[in-house]
Formats: C-alpha cells, structure tokens, sequence
C-alpha cells in the first residue's frame, strides 16, 4: 500500500478559528478526518502531521526519506513564502510532492503569490479550500501510478 505523507504548516492547527472567508469552517481535524476518509477510498495511507514549529516539520520530512513514504502533499502556511530550509528538505527527497492551499494565494495580498516550494514540487492546488488538500491527494496518488 503506497503511503503518503501530508504536512500541515505555521497556524494550520487554528482551521475552524481563522478567516473563514479564507479558509472556511473546517477544524484541521475535520480536514484530516475527510483527507484519512479519501485515502481509504484510493487504497492509500496517509500519515497527517502539523506542526507550528519549522524544526518539527523539517525532521519530519527528513524522517521521510527512509520511512517508505512514497509521496508529499504539503501546505506550508505562511512559511511558504520564505522558509529555504523547508523548501530545501523538500528538495532532498526523492517522491513526488504537492503544494496545496485552502485559499487562492494569488488572489490576496502580493507577498502570498510567491512560493519558495513550488520549483521543488510537482504541482500546486490553491483555492477550493479542504477540496485543495483533496485534490493533492488524488494528484499525489495519480503521479504514484505514472511512476507504476
């Protein structure tokens, strides 16, 4: 069973108390509860991880290179406009990883539209609020299935 890993960045963890014209109602664990809910119907596992501490998430993505994960779906938060060290983790490992966001980083304040990962991922997903995660899953699952 291919097991995917999906990283939840810097404030994440407050879904569900944030702008909700942004990032909708949803607590993260309803989120991680709908992402767990499409794994089992793709016959993938998914390991889902927050953390607000940039230390935390660069471990755990180093603990990715030899833990069988075979791919990332990843929404930094803010850190994606500036963290080299997350992006340059990112770019050590060998599987397929997504960008995702809740909301359309293009649409809002100028500072949001750069991403530091998006030349280390495959792709991105921005917009479609929990359906951006769910649609990283599928995406992470289909590059999966390319590589056989």
């Amino acid at each position: 069973m291919k097991r995917i890993l999906v990283l939840h960045g810097i404030n994440l963890n407050m879904f569900g108390r944030r702008d909700s014209s942004h990032y909708g109602h949803l607590t993260l664990t309803a989120i991680d509860e709908r992402i767990q809910a499409l794994a089992a119907e793709l016959g993938v596992q998914v390991e889902c991880f927050q953390s607000n501490r940039e230390d935390e998430l660069v471990e755990r993505i180093h603990r990715a290179l030899d833990d069988g994960t075979d791919a990332v779906v990843i929404n930094a938060g803010a850190w994606t406009h500036y963290n080299y060290a997350i992006r340059d983790a990112l770019e050590i490992l060998k599987v397929p990883v997504v960008e995702v966001h809740m909301s359309n980083i293009h649409a809002r304040e100028p500072f949001r539209a750069t991403s530091v990962l998006a030349p280390v991922a495959r792709g991105q997903i921005s917009g479609f609020g929990v359906l951006s995660y769910l649609l990283g899953l599928r995406a992470a699952v289909d590059l999966l299935e390319e590589q056989g």
